[in-house]
């Protein structure tokens, strides 16, 4: 399926009203695909980043909620392609309530499994993160490296990759696994260090607060992950198979701060702060995609820069200071 084919193609995003889900959500209604957005049920009736998407009026919005089976069926019905990003993400917030993120990562992802199951779904594109592979015990990481649970968030992926895997084998439902590594890109909280980083320097701020500099990161623009979401959903080698969105470059945390501020052109004096370090044995220390998975199956290579991408969030984040808390760590 090329892009050009999306064209009344009946797909649901679950966590479309989140950060990668809003893009990708807005990228297939802008091709044409006849979209369903599942987001979280709330009171106050909002659909996240999708309440203010030009493309409002193209989608389909369903509320409800990944740990109720019947909601999720509901939302599922008469789809052919799926895309399930929705989870808990946040690391920090995991040490803080690990139920949650098994309520909603395992067990959520389990129902989505169900229901595609049952409802025979052409394609399911399951979001798993790099973060499942813990410090690098090898680099580039491929998709062979041992997985290793080093925060409940990423032991909660884990099981929900597994899940995935299990049923592909035994059911034959026709998934695929893809591992994003770090996405960044306009509309991003500031949970992620990148907005946390430019927020900080916006607001006027010469000593920026960070946790710990010298980890390493492969950094890759929003747009890239989502043109990589479209290759899965379209290769036919693909399903059954794991494969990494990544730029296959890293940077340490230190240096990609300097960075920033040099696109920007300020100085500034980068502090570590205890209550943004993560527990020692539980620091992801080196994280970097081998992406050749991705040439080979899905013809996919990153096509915005560190650099270039740097310079959109940027420009996003000088427009929109206000949704933000520069002086306020963002758990």
């Amino acid at each position: 399926m090329d892009n050009k084919d999306w064209n009344g193609v009946r797909v649901l995003v679950t966590g479309a009203g989140g950060f990668i889900g809003g893009h990708l959500t807005e990228r297939l209604a802008g091709l044409g695909a006849d979209v369903r957005a599942m987001v979280r049920y709330s009171s106050s009736g909002l659909w996240g980043w999708l309440e203010e998407s030009p493309c409002r009026g193209q989608i389909k919005v369903f509320a409800g909620d990944l740990q109720d089976r019947d909601s999720v069926k509901q939302a599922m019905r008469d789809c052919e392609v799926v895309f399930h990003l929705g989870a808990l993400i946040a690391i920090p917030y995991s040490y803080t309530a690990p139920v949650s993120y098994v309520r909603v990562n395992v067990e959520g992802t389990l129902n989505v499994l169900q229901a595609a199951r049952e409802l025979g779904v052409r394609r399911l594109v399951h979001t798993s993160t790099s973060e499942v592979y813990g410090t690098a015990l090898y680099a580039p990481i491929d998709e062979k490296h041992p997985l290793q649970g080093q925060s409940p968030y990423s032991a909660s992926k884990i099981g929900a990759d597994k899940l995935v895997e299990s049923f592909q084998r035994s059911f034959n439902v026709p998934t695929v696994t893809v591992r994003p590594f770090n996405t960044f890109g306009p509309r991003q909280s500031a949970r992620a260090v990148i907005p946390t980083i430019i927020t900080q320097i916006l607001a006027g701020r010469e000593r920026i607060e960070l946790g710990n500099l010298t980890p390493t990161r492969d950094m890759n623009y929003v747009a890239n992950t989502v043109d990589a979401f479209l290759a899965a959903a379209r290769a036919e080698k693909a399903i059954g198979q794991t494969i990494h969105f990544g730029s296959g470059r890293e940077i340490a945390i230190g240096e990609l701060a300097q960075l920033v501020a040099k696109l920007m052109d300020r100085r500034i004096e980068v502090v570590q702060t205890g209550e943004r370090h993560r527990p020692d044995k539980s620091e992801v220390e080196r994280l970097i995609a081998d992406n050749r998975l991705a040439l080979a199956t899905l013809d996919w290579r990153p096509a915005v820069s560190l650099e270039e991408g740097l310079l959109q969030t940027i420009a996003w984040l000088e427009k929109n200071l206000g949704r933000y808390k520069p002086n306020q760590y963002n758990v």
